[in-house]
C-alpha cells in the first residue's frame, strides 16, 4: 500500500517536472526504489520547484520528507544555491550510498571498491573463529569464504570500470585471506597461482568479466524502451572539460570486445541469442587467460 501511495504521489509530481534530457526526445524525471526517491534536473531552481511540489503532494496523503536523510549532489553545476524544505537546508554531498553501492559525483568507482574491501575485511574478521578452527574442513571454510566474504567483496562489480589497478587490489585481498585460511606464512614459498589452483579460485578479473558480460547480455535482451537498456547508449548533455576523456564502463566493454573482434552492433545482435551469447562470454574469458 505504501508503494502504491508513493507511485501516486510521484505521478502527480512528474506531470509538471522537467527532469533531464533522455535520448532525443525523452525526459527522465526520477529514479525510485521503494521509499528511496532520486529526483533529476538540470538546474537548482528547477530542483527547488520539484521538491516543493513533492512536499505538497506528499502532505496530501500524510507523508513527509525527512530532511536529515535527504541529500543533494551536483555534477558540473556552477550554481551553489542550497536547496531547502521548510527553511531547512538540504546537505550537499559529493557521494552517497544507494542500494549498497557508493555513487560519486565524478562517476568513478574507486570509493565504492575501497568500501567493498573494508566491508569484506570486516566480514572476514568476524569469522576468525571458523578460520582458526580445526573442526571444519578446508572445503567447508572455502564455501564459507565464497558466500560470506567474497560475495561482499564483489557486490555490484558488474558496473565497475575495469582496470588493472582495481583487480590487483581485489586479488591482493583474496590472496591474503586464502593464505590465512590455509595458514600459509610468508616464509612458505607458494606462488599466488599455485594458491588459487589449490583452493580452486578463479582469477578475480575473469570472475568480474564473466559477471559483467552476463549482466550486459541480460540488459540487452530487454525491450528497446527499457530505461536500463537505454542507459547503455545514453550520452549526457553538456561539454566535458579539457584533457583526456575519462574511461567509462562502456569503453572497457568495447576494449574487451576487441579480443574476440566484436563491435557494439555485433554485441547487441549476439545478445538476442542466449546460446550464442554464452559462447561469446566463454570466448572473452578464455581470451583474457
Amino acid at each position: 500500500m505504501f508503494s502504491v501511495t508513493l507511485d501516486y504521489v510521484m505521478s502527480k509530481v512528474c506531470k509538471e517536472s522537467e527532469g533531464i534530457r533522455w535520448g532525443i526526445w525523452g525526459k527522465l524525471m526520477d529514479l525510485d526504489y521503494v521509499d528511496d526517491i532520486c529526483l533529476l534536473t538540470h538546474s537548482t531552481q528547477t530542483m527547488q520547484k520539484t521538491l516543493e511540489r513533492l512536499e505538497k503532494e506528499s502532505a496530501k496523503v500524510g507523508l513527509k520528507i525527512n530532511v536529515k536523510k535527504t541529500k543533494e549532489m551536483c555534477i558540473a553545476l556552477n550554481n551553489k544555491d542550497p536547496l531547502c524544505i521548510h527553511n531547512e537546508t538540504i546537505e550537499r554531498v559529493t557521494q552517497f550510498t544507494y542500494l549498497g553501492s557508493i555513487i560519486d559525483n565524478t562517476g568513478g568507482t574507486e570509493a565504492d571498491i575501497k568500501a567493498r574491501i573494508r566491508k569484506a575485511q570486516a566480514a572476514f574478521s568476524a569469522l576468525n573463529k571458523i578460520w582458526h578452527s580445526t573442526t571444519y574442513s578446508t572445503q567447508t571454510k572455502l564455501c564459507i569464504f565464497n558466500t560470506n566474504v567474497k560475495a561482499v567483496l564483489l557486490y555490484g562489480c558488474e558496473t565497475w570500470k575495469h582496470s588493472k589497478y582495481i583487480t590487483t587490489k581485489l586479488q591482493v585481498f583474496i590472496n591474503k585471506s586464502l593464505r590465512k585460511i590455509l595458514r600459509i606464512f610468508w616464509l612458505d614459498q607458494i606462488t599466488n597461482n599455485e594458491l588459487c589452483k589449490c583452493m580452486k579460485q578463479p582469477r578475480t578479473d575473469l570472475q568480474i568479466r564473466k559477471r559483467k558480460w552476463g549482466w550486459l547480455g541480460h540488459t540487452l535482451q530487454k525491450l528497446i524502451d527499457d530505461i536500463t537498456r537505454q542507459a547503455l547508449e545514453w550520452n549526457p548533455q553538456g561539454k566535458r572539460g579539457r584533457g583526456r576523456p575519462k574511461n567509462t564502463w562502456r569503453r572497457t566493454v568495447l576494449e574487451e570486445a576487441k579480443g574476440v573482434k566484436r563491435t557494439w552492433a555485433e554485441i547487441k545482435c549476439d545478445a538476442k541469442n542466449r546460446v550464442r551469447w554464452k559462447i561469446l562470454v566463454d570466448a572473452l574469458c578464455s581470451a583474457a587467460e
